[in-house]
């Protein structure tokens, strides 16, 4: 385990500590306080949308906002003082949703017609995702993320395979369908349409075959659609079994803010800074 000599200032660690990781009883408890935070304001925004509540609790609501609002300011300006490359984090994902998520509502303060763009401080909801460092969804949440990306070429593959699919259908039943006189299969684009809505058994119903032939097709394509179902279902739960022996912790590095690194990870595999605690910190 290496050591560096290197003026760090213990503020900044102690906040990052609690900021970024959850590792320590003021670390996991910050994280619980910022995820009531996140869900009480998503829900003051749903509810601001309900036309009587809006009418009748317009006040409260403002009020609720701009306290959830000044309490992410304080909460995004610490975890870019606490970071030694700031701008690293404020143009990472998070960095950049934590900025929308608060911007809104000074825009809406300063300039006149900006409050349509309220709604999207509904950002803040994928916030939630950093929260799952939490006890064992820190792991959970890692093996899920990296099954995802190891079947992405097979996704991929899948969903092509899929689009040539409903493709052909859609062209099929337009031949089919498509000279009957009371009949809504009026293009190809529409009767694709019809295709990827039955394929995947939504079955909506605004379009439906009235030939014979044309019902006996729709039958084949939902017994299909079964089968289109379980397949990127396999293909995710295969990856799922060979990464779930992955093992992650919940320290993020105090230079770049990046997290998902290893057990006996010593340094960033973003940035190449050292993660190990045993930095000397001088004042």
């Amino acid at each position: 385990m290496g050591k560096r000599e290197d003026t760090l200032n213990p503020r900044k660690e102690k906040i990052h500590e609690i900021i970024f990781e959850a590792d320590t009883p003021m670390g996991k408890a910050f994280d619980v306080i910022l995820m009531v935070a996140i869900i009480a304001s998503v829900l003051v925004v749903m509810l601001e949308t309900v036309q009587d509540l809006q009418v009748n609790y317009r006040q409260i609501f403002v009020m609720l906002e701009w306290a959830f609002t000044i309490f992410f300011t304080i909460e995004y300006v610490l975890r870019l003082y606490c970071v030694y490359r700031p701008m690293k984090y404020a143009l990472s994902f998070y960095g950049i949703v934590d900025l929308l998520s608060i911007i809104p509502t000074y825009l809406s303060f300063f300039f006149t017609g900006f409050h349509s763009l309220m709604i999207i401080r509904a950002l803040r909801l994928m916030r939630i995702f950093r929260i799952f460092k939490l006890g064992q969804f820190m792991n959970e949440g890692a093996v899920l993320v990296d099954a995802m990306r190891a079947s992405r070429v097979k996704i991929t593959v899948f969903l092509i395979f899929i689009s040539v699919l409903v493709t052909i259908i859609g062209a099929v039943m337009y031949l089919v369908e498509g000279g009957e006189p009371d009949s809504n299969f009026t293009s190809i684009p529409k009767s694709i349409y019809w295709a990827v809505v039955t394929l995947t058994t939504v079955g909506y119903g605004d379009i439906a075959p009235v030939t014979h032939f044309g019902q006996f097709l729709a039958a084949a394509v939902m017994i299909l659609g079964y089968a289109v179902i379980a397949v990127p279902t396999g293909i995710v739960t295969n990856e799922l079994f060979n990464k779930a022996s992955m093992q992650t912790n919940t320290q993020a590095c105090r230079f770049c803010a990046k997290e998902g690194h290893d057990d006996d990870a010593e340094y960033c595999k973003y940035c190449g800074e050292i993660l190990n605690e045993e930095i000397i910190i001088t004042s």
